[in-house]
């Protein structure tokens, strides 16, 4: 597999990836990528590259979705209304540091 063939298809990884977890910045999913494809850089027999950091990269994302995280305390609300009550599987993740 050449470099440019290579670059397509880790492009077409991050758009399957942005779309399995639509509740994550693509940033994040990018981030998930390069780090996965960064991992294999040294290996001599490319044809599965692409593949092989698919699966790291989801894995990577599913990871920080059900990772627990602490999250900064709401401000409390003038009118003193209650605080929403995050919905279960939310993503909360601010950065693509926190996640990795």
């Amino acid at each position: 597999m050449d470099r440019e063939h290579e670059q397509r298809a880790l492009a077409d990884v991050c758009q399957r990836l942005s779309q399995q977890f639509p509740d994550l910045d693509p940033a994040l999913v990018e981030a998930a990528v390069k780090v996965s494809h960064h991992e294999l850089n040294g290996s001599p027999i490319r044809d599965f590259v692409p593949l092989l950091v698919e699966h790291a990269a989801r894995d990577r994302l599913a990871f920080a979705l059900d990772k627990p995280r602490r999250a900064d305390p709401p401000p409390p609300d003038p009118s003193g209304a209650q605080p929403r009550e995050r919905e279960p599987g939310a993503a909360i993740l601010r950065s693509s540091e926190e996640a990795f």
